[in-house]
């Protein structure tokens, strides 16, 4: 059974069923049956036209459970007549569904279970290992989803903006359980690129990939982080690199600047760096200034202090630091690294102690406390 191939079918199958008027929770349900029948039959009696058999299967699943139900009798006209079995409409709704997966009326948590699940044909219970949470609580939260979204209309336009937040929102996930939330988010847009031609979503598949290619790298062989001007290059995935740096080229080309085709040209030029010393941090200033003005967000300014401190020297990156607000996550780590830079190495391994403490996971915090413990030693010698 191609597991790869059943998800990648799963949002066509529901646009379908959901076009044809079937409410999303219904029609969520109906295709996961459709799949559990899959399972079953295929690998027996494979079908010619895979979709075509989902939609023909999910669809019966549909107007049975819509018979038996009594409560939903006002779906009477959707029951009268059956469509024939056949191939599948060639519309491809996979666009819409992301549309209504990403809606603004839900939280970010709730639009990305629910982007995994109906888009990217996870189960519940691998989005709730992913996430660390028990299998109930994420089966509620997506529940509560699919009710939300059953009572927006299909054909309602959807923004891009919020679709590329959630999608990039999974990336940052990583992986936990038995999904690689990286690779899954990188299928998807992958699947939105495909069915829309827009720079940003080119931007943040570009993005995608090039932070991905440095994946193997991050961590040592014990777990522990290994920061990016220590990263051994060697390990970096060159045809990810390549991929991305030639999908980000077609994207800026048509002069439409987004902030994910901003992130993504820094992060290409960390990739194009031979050695950690070689990296042009005066043209990554450049970009964090363009990605500044494209999004007021703080953090994006405290990673420009960073490329500051590397362009024009340390107190220039903390002279850029003090505009900020010292209660930013990473803060502390910015100010402990530029001031050991500067020479500092008190100050420095005080900073240092007190981001671990801040220190948001348990890895992070180790680096914090590594590097902490590193000037003490140095000071003490």
């Amino acid at each position: 059974m191609n597991e790869s191939l059943l998800r990648s079918l799963t949002p066509g199958v529901l646009g379908v069923l959901v076009r044809r008027g079937a409410d999303f929770v219904a029609a969520e349900d109906a295709v996961q049956d459709a799949l559990i029948e899959a399972v079953r039959v295929w690998p027996a009696d494979p079908p010619r036209d895979a979709k075509g058999w989902l939609v023909t299967v999910a669809w019966r699943k549909f107007l049975d459970a819509t018979r038996a139900d009594t409560a939903r009798r006002r779906r009477e006209g959707l029951v009268e007549e059956e469509p024939e079995p056949g191939p599948a409409p060639a519309t491809d709704d996979t666009l819409q569904l992301y549309f209504l997966c990403a809606h603004p009326s839900l939280t970010p948590s709730s639009a990305v279970a629910l982007t995994l699940r109906a888009v990217g044909g996870l189960t519940t219970r691998q989005i709730a290992q992913a996430y660390l949470v028990p299998e109930a609580t994420m089966a509620q939260r997506i529940s509560r989803a699919k009710r939300t979204v059953s009572l927006v209309r299909f054909d309602q336009p959807g923004d891009v903006a919020t679709v590329l937040r959630v999608l990039y929102l999974v990336f940052n996930e990583g992986y936990s359980g038995d999904v690689d939330l990286a690779a899954e988010a990188i299928r998807l847009t992958r699947q939105l690129a495909a069915s829309i031609d827009h720079p940003e979503v080119a931007g943040l598949l570009a993005l995608m990939l090039l932070h991905h290619a440095r994946r193997t790298a991050r961590t040592a062989p014990d777990g522990s982080l290994v920061p990016l001007a220590e990263q051994d290059r060697g390990r970096w995935d060159t045809s990810a690199i390549a991929e991305g740096v030639a999908i980000l080229q077609v994207a800026l080309a048509r002069d439409r600047l987004g902030e994910f085709q901003a992130q993504a040209a820094i992060a290409a030029l960390h990739a194009d760096a031979p050695t950690a010393e070689e990296t042009d941090w005066v043209q990554i200033v450049e970009w964090y200034d363009e990605l500044a003005g494209l999004t007021d967000n703080p953090v994006v300014r405290l990673n420009r202090a960073v490329a500051v401190g590397e362009a024009d020297g340390p107190r220039a990156g903390l002279a850029a630091l003090t505009a900020l607000d010292d209660s930013l996550p990473r803060h502390t780590a910015v100010a402990a690294h530029l001031h050991e830079r500067d020479g500092d190495l008190e100050l420095a391994a005080r900073l240092y102690a007190e981001a671990a403490h801040k220190a948001p996971n348990l890895a992070e915090r180790a680096h914090l406390t590594r590097q902490a413990a590193r000037l003490n030693t140095r000071r003490s010698h």
